[in-house]
């Protein structure tokens, strides 16, 4: 047994770091970041490029994560969805969690420096230090408006996929962040509503602790209905030259309405009946919707 006991340790201790990064945040952003690239470049698309990039917005987002861990773990501790992160939990001292976060931070930009090019690696930099500076250290813990302002850094992924791809962004670039930023605040507000209790124990000012649950759900629907009209601008032809095949602008049309309809709706029933089995339910939805009409995107308006 104390031959089994130290490596059983170590899997723990990586298992600690790589929560640190938020995996399954990563993996939506990524999913973004390379949906843009095969929107920009189609069959033209170096593949070594997208290996680079992956890894570097990979790296990027999970050394935000790192940091935001230190930096959020007062919070964290006094969180039951948050409490038995490694910090809190006291599997791992916070020294080491910033320390861990800063080096992948600085790899993230070396790697895609060098595997794609230095304005896709200043874009994912800037996206970083909004969210380390502007939303976690500054934003979260003062103003109800934190998810909205904070937003920016979650919608900078595709403008970083987009550069990689093919040297700087184009307007459906902008388009695919703007969607990304609109989807924030219904995404979050939903899981607000679900742990309000742990938001207002924890202090952090949050919609639903500082105006209310019935407020908040009249905003989701805003945003909803804002995600829902934008995820219609990739059918301008001004915006996107591949906007204009009409099989494929038909087929993307009732996809993009299928899905914002189920997304609408789903809001308005949150509002209506509220609860957290219809909040849940919602909250999850938000992923799918985001999900499937990224790779709609990719599937049918993608440049072949």
């Amino acid at each position: 047994m104390d031959r089994i006991a130290p490596s059983i340790a170590n899997l723990s201790t990586w298992r600690d770091y790589a929560g640190l990064t938020k995996p399954r945040v990563v993996i939506l952003l990524l999913l973004t970041t390379i949906v843009a690239m095969w929107l920009a470049a189609g069959r033209e698309l170096n593949w070594s490029v997208v290996a680079w990039t992956a890894l570097g917005g990979y790296l990027s987002a999970g050394g935000a994560g790192a940091i935001n861990c230190y930096l959020d773990r007062d919070i964290d501790e006094r969180m039951a969805r948050t409490c038995r992160r490694a910090i809190p939990a006291g599997r791992l001292a916070p020294p080491r969690a910033l320390l861990f976060g800063i080096s992948l931070a600085l790899l993230s930009l070396v790697v895609l420096w060098y595997g794609t090019n230095a304005l896709a690696a200043l874009l994912s930099l800037i996206g970083l230090l909004y969210y380390v500076v502007v939303y976690t250290w500054w934003l979260k813990r003062r103003t109800v408006h934190n998810i909205v302002i904070g937003g920016v850094a979650g919608a900078l992924p595709p403008l970083v996929g987009w550069t990689a791809a093919v040297g700087g962004p184009e307007p459906m670039a902008w388009v695919l962040a703007g969607i990304v930023l609109a989807w924030t605040p219904p995404h979050f507000w939903a899981l607000a509503l679900l742990r309000r209790d742990e938001y207002a124990s924890a202090g952090v000012p949050v919609l639903p602790v500082e105006r209310g649950e019935q407020i908040t759900r009249r905003f989701i629907v805003g945003w909803t209905a804002l995600t829902v009209m934008l995820s219609f601008l990739p059918l301008a032809t001004s915006i996107w030259k591949y906007a204009g095949v009409p099989p494929n602008r038909a087929i993307y049309a009732a996809v993009a309405a299928l899905l914002g309809g189920a997304f609408l709706a789903g809001s308005l029933l949150l509002m209506l009946r509220g609860g957290n089995t219809v909040t849940r339910w919602f909250y999850i939805f938000t992923i799918v919707y985001l999900g499937l009409l990224l790779l709609s995107m990719a599937a049918i308006l993608g440049p072949y």
